[in-house]
């Protein structure tokens, strides 16, 4: 199987587990550490889509891939994103949701209130997730995967 359909599944997977964690069990247990879970999951779904872009382009030689992710990154938002009808918000929120997963595996202090998690990063600037938040990056999650597919596997 090709490495670009190995990307898509996995996002596929991670996609589908997280739709459930929101719709299903947070409202069960209620739990606001998992939102943060729920997350770093997605920011994995996510990368995971970009890969399975940055494949595609690849084999089909209309980018360069490098050792460095960085580079990647730019590539893909530079051409990639564009062929693949991912729009200038769509990219804002990648990027965000990209921006608290860093800022979250580098805080030392989180904390909940009132119904939401607080990550301070090093200089004790605050990044505020919610269940509102989550249901947002899911939703664009969804959208990029969504588009990834419809490119890349269209008949399915």
């Amino acid at each position: 199987m090709e490495k670009f359909l190995e990307y898509l599944s996995e996002a596929q997977k991670i996609i589908r587990a997280c739709d459930h964690m929101v719709y299903i069990s947070f409202p069960l247990i209620k739990e606001k550490k998992l939102l943060l879970k729920i997350v770093v999951e997605l920011q994995k779904a996510v990368a995971y889509s970009i890969n399975a872009i940055l494949q595609y382009e690849y084999v089909f030689k209309k980018i360069k891939l490098y050792k460095d992710a960085k580079a990647n990154f730019s590539t893909f938002m530079n051409s990639s994103s564009k062929r693949f009808g991912i729009t200038n918000q769509e990219m804002k929120k990648i990027i965000e949701l990209f921006e608290i997963v860093e800022i979250h595996k580098k805080s030392s202090m989180e904390f909940t209130r009132n119904e939401k998690i607080i990550i301070l990063s090093e200089n004790m600037r605050q990044q505020v997730v919610s269940l509102e938040k989550t249901k947002e990056i899911l939703a664009i999650s969804k959208k990029i995967l969504e588009k990834t597919k419809n490119k890349i596997c269209p008949n399915s």
